[in-house]
């Protein structure tokens, strides 16, 4: 089984270092001095148990590693409809793309039936790139939940979790699936195979969607802006237009608000991804993670007036740092 990570930085970076450890055939994708660190010296991961260095193959040009069974993309997702024909070399007629980006994924509509089956959404997949590109097809969605950070070249921390939750478009437990899921979990990892993937990424989403913009026009870090009275409501407004907005699309939520807020506090004072992105000047993930859920409440006919403000700000915010289109 050959498995490329394309976007080795810190959860691709992550991922393939367990699967190199683990003896597996795996190869990354990276650029810049990470790459160059990776090459030169190997890529070293810091855990809480130890350090290890493991060499890896790693490359900036895909066609030096060849067609692979599992191109598993662990890029931001407004990079990733810009790489689509960059990864032509890597993908043959039986290769699984493997989507684990955060937000709304672009190939939400595959499989899922009724009168929105095959809606494409602009948002996270401007002119189509990778529904044309790749084909929804070959997609296996993938939600990340592990937490990690590159603090030098060619070397990756692991700060926590280390779940890969996997599923079908379809729901079903198919042999691709359960083939990647038995390589992650002998390499250390949990990767379970779920029947209904797209409620795993709504619960995911409902914090990225609210916190990440909040802390990003805010610079609070997840104790305070969920424990000050005025950016929990607005966190909660948004919360609640995006459950609304899912279970009109089948979804079904395992927890209520409160608690997924409470969670959020409960990390502590953590600085979430784009208020980070915004920081190191790095392009704003908000189409993905605040966009997205606007687009499905037009689609589905329901409002989501506070999203519609934060969305409004946040991206105003970017586009005067730089870092949003």
């Amino acid at each position: 089984m050959r498995i490329c990570i394309f976007g080795a930085g810190a959860i691709g970076g992550y991922m393939g270092a367990k699967l190199a450890q683990a003896g597996a055939d795996v190869s990354l994708v990276a650029r810049g001095p990470h790459l160059a660190a990776m090459q030169g010296a190997g890529l070293r991961l810091i855990e809480e148990g130890g350090e290890t260095t493991v060499p890896v193959r790693a490359a900036a040009d895909p066609a030096e590693l060849g067609v692979q069974d599992y191109v598993i993309v662990t890029l931001k997702a407004h990079s990733v409809p810009g790489v689509v024909g960059a990864m032509a070399p890597l993908i043959g007629p039986g290769t699984t793309v493997v989507s684990g980006v955060n937000g709304v994924p672009w190939w939400y509509f595959h499989k899922h039936g009724g009168a929105l089956e095959g809606t494409r959404l602009a948002s996270v997949d401007p002119g189509n790139a990778q529904w044309d590109g790749f084909g929804p097809d070959r997609v296996l969605g993938c939600v990340v939940y592990p937490a990690a950070e590159v603090i030098a070249p060619g070397v990756v921390k692991h700060i926590e979790g280390n779940r890969f939750s996997l599923g079908e478009p379809d729901g079903s437990k198919s042999e691709r699936a359960l083939a990647l899921s038995a390589a992650l979990t002998a390499a250390g990892l949990k990767a379970p195979v779920r029947p209904r993937l797209r409620d795993e990424i709504w619960v995911k989403l409902w914090g990225n969607l609210s916190f990440n913009p909040i802390s990003a026009l805010t610079h609070a870090t997840l104790d305070v802006l969920c424990t000050d009275p005025g950016t929990r409501a607005v966190a909660k407004g948004m919360m609640l237009e995006a459950q609304a907005v899912a279970e009109a699309l089948g979804v079904k939520f395992p927890i209520d608000v409160e608690r997924r807020i409470d969670g959020g506090a409960a990390v502590g004072a953590h600085r979430t991804s784009m208020l980070q992105d915004l920081d190191a000047g790095r392009p704003m993930e908000i189409d993905a993670l605040v966009t997205s859920v606007q687009e499905l409440g037009r689609i589905t006919g329901l409002p989501t007036p506070t999203i519609d403000t934060v969305q409004a700000l946040v991206a105003l915010r970017g586009r005067v740092a730089g870092l949003y289109a």
